[in-house]
């Protein structure tokens, strides 16, 4: 634990040193061409600046230090990532209210992970990873907000703001919240993601660091959906139950919270810099240290008995914790020849659980906490060869509780100017998720302790994929998946419909293809976006639709002498029926069910989107055809889909 605190102390005395080393004078001084660093006080300064900042001159990095250039244009891919999530969400079914969770329509299976996630995946699909933090460098200061309405008394609002202080140093902050009510009875959602990142290097570029502060809290009221007995006056679209509100449901007075905060240091130092084309040797020693504090917790005043089962107590508060140290050591080669190769070392400290034990009965004790330190060790590799690039990178558990390991490798060359292929192989070896493993609750049905039963999960994946403009993209990938670890609907118990974690001791093979092609005449385009699957296993354990659809057909033009670009259309989404996931709330996990088939129905969005200058505005109707298509849409079994309603929202780009 010592070492846990002493770490987030050395990182916060890095960020204040970084700040002593900003100097305002050298950065008046610096060449106005050329310096990304500004007097905010010199007016004369600001002016030579804007003159010579262009877009390209706004960059951000990621973790791995891949750099793009800040994006302002409107496209139909800008529509599609204009969502909660912020990003294109095609394979996600939403639930009724913005917030909630959403029904995953296909799986991702490669996770480089080594150790088991935190469980109560539903709620993680806003939460924000290590890698999903950017990092930033801009020659002026530059502000985003990112506004779209909610359902019933609320808003989402991501205001974002970055600066460089100096040519080396950049500091940004983000906050995104969100408040909506929704249209059925105890579905608010109140959720905020806090971001501070700084990236510095110094003036000869041999020591780099990035670092971030990320602290987020997702809170959903949680209703359980629609009672069975009101199902039929949903699809049926019972004029006295178009107002949702009216609708009891599973219960009235539960929620759910996941709250956890992560600070993080990756900075390196180059031992020996290569200066020039004939200095071909360049060595840099790494470290990278995390440690992220998060817990979940489901609470409610009046026990559902009927729905999870008998309880220990009168009052529902289940609390799990994870803290997760994790620092690591590494040497980095880089040789003209050879390529890049980096080798090192890691520690990681786990501890995880509940604040007491359980006894379920005189002979069955369920355990509360799991903790656990270990080493382990990783290595990448990276060669570029005229058009051709090849990378990987493994990594391993050296402990016999927490065994882990994964091999990624990938292949990728130009075939010309247009096409791009590439492909690689996929192999890895983890414990399943924390909540498999342990979990503790005061209803009785759902308290397990299967750390020394449950085997690794083991995947083998490989993947194609071929870009291309002029003809097409498309990704290929075939997994095979051992002990298949899943929530589904146990047959042990006295009641029905108890979740309990499985795993599936037969393999499994998964199959996917994706094919996305827009085809252009004129203004107006038509993108299209199908996917396809496939499961081929003994028993139902993962289902998924066998076809997947999104088509777009819209119209594109620059109007009012361009100083407006429009784009307005139709977006078409469907998917095949299939057993469709089910929601445990308590868990916040979805689980396999074989008795519900649900899907094929479509929804239609009509949209107008707008670009004046830095500002993009998006008006749409989402599920206009909710009325007239039938009201047999459902996200999950009892969980309706939205119903018609029409949104507005923009993103808004300040550069000073």
């Amino acid at each position: 634990m010592k070492i846990k605190f002493f770490a987030i102390i050395t990182f916060c005395l890095f960020l204040s040193e970084l700040s002593s080393q900003v100097n305002p004078k050298n950065a008046k001084k610096s060449d106005s061409g050329k310096s990304l660093g500004r007097d905010s006080t010199s007016v004369k300064r600001t002016k030579e600046i804007k003159k010579v900042a262009s877009i390209d001159m706004y960059l951000q990095f990621s973790i791995e230090g891949d750099s793009t250039v800040v994006d302002t244009t409107l496209s139909i891919k800008k529509d599609y990532k204009f969502n909660y999530l912020q990003r294109d969400n095609f394979g996600l079914m939403p639930f009724a209210n913005i917030g909630q969770t959403y029904n995953a329509l296909s799986f991702n299976i490669a996770d480089n992970r080594t150790n088991p996630n935190f469980g109560s995946r539903a709620r993680h699909f806003n939460y924000i990873e290590s890698d999903d933090v950017l990092y930033y460098e801009v020659p002026t200061p530059w502000t985003r907000l990112t506004y779209k309405t909610a359902f019933e008394q609320g808003q989402m609002l991501d205001a974002f703001f970055t600066v460089n202080l100096s040519k080396q140093f950049n500091f940004s902050i983000a906050y995104k919240g969100l408040r909506s009510l929704g249209n059925y009875q105890n579905a608010l959602t109140s959720t905020g993601n806090f971001r501070l990142t700084s990236n510095y290097k110094t003036k000869n570029n041999r020591y780099k660091a990035r670092a971030h502060i990320v602290m987020q809290d997702l809170l959903n009221e949680e209703n359980g959906g629609l009672l069975d007995e009101d199902i039929e006056n949903f699809v049926t679209g019972d004029e006295e139950f178009i107002d949702r509100s009216v609708f009891d449901m599973n219960f009235q007075d539960a929620e759910n919270i996941l709250v956890g905060k992560r600070f993080f240091l990756n900075h390196s130092y180059d031992l020996i810099k290569k200066r020039d084309s004939l200095n071909k040797n360049s060595l840099a020693i790494i470290n990278e240290i995390s440690f992220e504090d998060k817990y979940y917790q489901y609470r409610q005043n009046s026990p559902s008995v009927n729905y999870f089962g008998d309880t220990f107590t009168n009052n529902i508060n289940d609390k799990v914790t994870l803290e997760d140290f994790r620092s690591s050591l590494s040497l980095s080669y880089n040789n003209n020849i050879l390529g890049n190769l980096k080798f090192g070392i890691d520690y990681t400290n786990i501890n995880y659980g509940y604040n007491s034990v359980v006894l379920l009965f005189p002979d069955e004790i369920i355990l509360n906490r799991i903790k656990t330190s270990f080493l382990g060790a990783n290595a990448s590799y990276s060669k570029t060869i005229n058009s051709i690039k090849l990378k990987g990178s493994a990594g391993l558990n050296l402990s016999d509780e927490f065994v882990g390991s994964y091999i990624d490798t990938n292949l990728s060359f130009k075939l010309n100017d247009d096409i791009h292929l590439d492909g690689g192989l996929f192999i890895s070896s983890r414990l399943p998720n924390y909540n498999f493993l342990l979990y503790q609750s005061d209803y009785i049905d759902y308290n397990w302790y299967n750390f020394e039963d449950f085997k690794n999960v083991n995947t083998q994946q490989i993947k194609f994929n071929i870009s291309s403009e002029k003809f097409f993209n498309a990704s290929l990938d075939i997994s095979n998946i051992e002990n298949y670890t899943y929530f589904g609907v146990s047959s042990d118990t006295n009641r029905d419909n108890v979740v309990k974690p499985m795993q599936y001791s037969d393999p499994l093979q998964y199959l996917r293809l994706k094919v996305q092609k827009e085809f252009r005449v004129g203004h107006f385009a038509l993108d299209n976006t199908i996917m396809y699957q496939n499961v081929i296993s003994d028993e139902d354990v993962l289902n998924v639709p066998v076809i997947i659809t999104r088509n777009t057909l819209y119209y594109s033009n620059q109007i009012f002498k361009k100083a407006m670009t429009l784009q307005t259309g139709i977006t078409f989404n469907y998917f095949t029926k299939y057993n469709m996931n089910g929601y445990d709330p308590l868990l916040a996990e979805f689980y396999t069910q074989n008795e519900t088939e649900l899907g094929g129905f479509p929804r239609l969005d009509f949209f107008v989107n707008a670009k004046v200058r830095q500002t993009r505005i998006f008006l749409k109707a989402e599920h206009f055809n909710s009325s007239f298509t039938g009201y047999d849409y459902f996200s999950a079994p009892n969980h309706p889909y939205r119903d018609f309603t029409i949104r507005f929202g923009l993103v808004w780009d300040f550069f000073l």
